[in-house]
């Protein structure tokens, strides 16, 4: 009897979870992912979090499903950045006008700290609850810009850096004690966009008058009585509170699941169909290299060229892919790896399949070379994307290491031979030779703006010179097509290739595991495109390297660390 009776017990969960009313959740405190994970290291340490592509396309799913009742999201302290949370928004708010309920949830939206573009995002849900012990930072944008030229003057370190054009400010960071006028220009709007999209997202969602949200702004931060009061918050409640509530719109046999388990349970519900149709999604995430991508040991990692272009080119042979949705995530790298990219894209769209590129939060400098050449470029508002132009030159240390005690001698066979050690400065002849590689990359990189966005090469230098743009700003100019997110590039997609609005994706390269065990019988084995674990990576030290100027992925690179909180 005990026996008959577990098996009916089991039998009738299965058929509540089948059939009861869902409430949805999708917990941010360990951040989101925004691609796959590209090798069994990533695999297993981002098991415990959401891709956003997932979350994205769970909620698209839900929005028809009658039973899903709602949505409740936890907000942590994890950074997200802002294209990223402008899809999320785009998301929540597509799935209320739907008809569902949306609650957000934080236990302080920055603790003694900046909370804006947390609070952006929870701007954009019906119901904003808080800990009663939280804060509202609603402080506004800030960017900052280090300058170290005199701390390597006390070393005795000198940088020998070129730029093209006056708005490439990465060597400005080791050449100078400050903003130019053409940095601080860059700059200043680049915080001023930004803050119009926060203000207009803020008033829209909390129905207050842009006006009274700048106001917001500047009195903020807020302790959670306050929030209330100024109409930021509705409530403080503890999140046992929170729940409870949802429980009780929704239902007592409301089941929690999160979005992400939701998404990939209708997926293994879908059976696949041989021959089906699809669009393919080839991730670009990181600094751009030579050879494969891949990451540390500890986190971090690069786009490399050998594995996109591998990627590109196994959707394009795919008879099943008729369209390509490239998702780039990068602030630059190499210049000759940036050019393999694009010339991926190229034979991609030679072949008849339409390239759409979905930016992520950052695609600028050679982030925007890989993207220039597609049929569509899509980006956020809050993206941050052009910075056509380039740097490079090496720092001079012989008067450190001098002071250290080292010396050094060097023999050479050529004039040149030793042109690019640290030891002593360029000679003339030297200095020449780097900016004669200095305007061939420009002229290079422009001319391809220019026949990619259908711009003279007058307009597209204009819009050049290195300048970083936001989203709105780059559309506004024609260096983007549109603004959204990866489901309208998705979408997008489809209807240019001509497939129904639910035609699978699919990310490539597509391997079976016995694929991803062997090696590449070539480089045009669809196995060529795997990342691999990479040890010389910065990993989590990535943010301070990029601080310190230590890595030198490429002359293609956005200056310095770019993060608005």
């Amino acid at each position: 009897m005990d026996a008959t009776k577990a098996i009916i017990d089991t039998v009738d969960k299965i058929r509540q979870r089948r059939t009861a009313p869902l409430i949805l959740e999708l917990d941010l405190s360990e951040g989101l992912i925004d691609r796959p994970p590209a090798d069994p290291l990533s695999a297993v340490l981002s098991m415990r979090r959401a891709r956003l592509s997932d979350v994205l396309s769970g909620l698209k799913r839900a929005r028809t499903d009658d039973r899903v009742k709602g949505l409740v999201v936890k907000i942590g302290t994890h950074h997200l950045g802002l294209a990223m949370v402008q899809e999320l928004r785009q998301a929540v708010l597509r799935f209320r006008a739907a008809g569902k309920r949306a609650v957000v949830f934080a236990e302080s939206f920055g603790e003694f700290g900046a909370g804006t573009v947390p609070y952006y995002l929870a701007s954009a849900f019906d119901r904003v609850y808080l800990q009663p012990s939280g804060d509202v930072g609603l402080t506004g944008i800030a960017l900052e810009q280090r300058f170290v030229r005199g701390a390597l003057e006390k070393l005795g370190v000198e940088y020998q850096l070129g730029q093209r054009h006056e708005y490439k400010t990465a060597a400005n960071m080791f050449t100078r004690e400050g903003m130019t006028e053409p940095h601080r220009e860059s700059v200043a709007r680049i915080a001023e966009s930004v803050t119009e999209q926060v203000v207009a997202g803020i008033a829209e969602g909390r129905r207050l008058d842009p006006a009274k949200v700048r106001e917001l702004v500047d009195a903020g931060p807020f302790i959670g009585a306050e929030a209330v009061e100024a109409g930021l918050v509705d409530g403080l409640a503890y999140r046992d509170e929170v729940y409870d509530e949802i429980r009780r719109e929704a239902g007592a046999d409301a089941l929690l699941l999160y979005v992400s388990r939701y998404h990939k349970g209708a997926l293994a519900r879908k059976l696949p169909h041989p021959g089906e149709q699809t669009v393919a999604l080839v991730q670009g995430s990181g600094p751009i290299k030579l050879g494969r991508s891949g990451r540390g040991p500890m986190g971090g990692g690069a786009m490399g060229s050998d594995t996109v272009c591998a990627a590109l080119r196994a959707a394009r042979r795919d008879d099943h892919v008729r369209a390509v949705v490239f998702r780039v995530d990068s602030p630059g790298g190499s210049y000759v790896a940036s050019d393999a990219v694009w010339r991926e894209v190229v034979l991609t769209r030679q072949a008849g399949k339409p390239v759409i590129v979905s930016m992520g939060d950052v695609a600028a400098s050679g982030g925007y070379f890989v993207a220039m050449a597609a049929d569509v470029i899509m980006a956020q508002p809050g993206t941050l994307t052009g910075s056509i132009g380039v740097f490079g030159g090496k720092p001079v240390i012989g008067e450190l290491l001098g002071k250290l005690g080292v010396t050094s001698e060097t023999v050479r066979e050529g004039a040149n031979a030793a042109m690019f050690s640290p030891s002593h400065g360029f000679s003339d002849a030297q200095w020449d030779r780097v900016n004669a590689w200095l305007d061939r990359i420009y002229d290079d990189f422009v001319g391809k703006v220019a026949e990619g966005r259908g711009l003279t090469r007058e307009r597209a230098h204009e819009l050049a010179r290195g300048r970083v743009w936001t989203g709105a700003d780059a559309h506004a100019s024609g260096l983007v097509d549109e603004l959204g997110g990866l489901e309208d590039a998705l979408a997008l997609a489809r209807k240019k290739a001509g497939l129904a609005a639910d035609a699978p994706v699919r990310p490539y390269p597509r391997l079976n595991p016995l694929e991803r065990l062997r090696p590449p019988e070539s480089s045009e084995d669809r196995a060529a495109a795997l990342a691999r674990v990479r040890l010389e990576a910065w990993g989590p030290l990535a943010a301070l390297a990029a601080e310190l100027g230590l890595p030198s992925y490429g002359p293609l690179t956005l200056p310095g660390s770019w993060t608005i909180r």
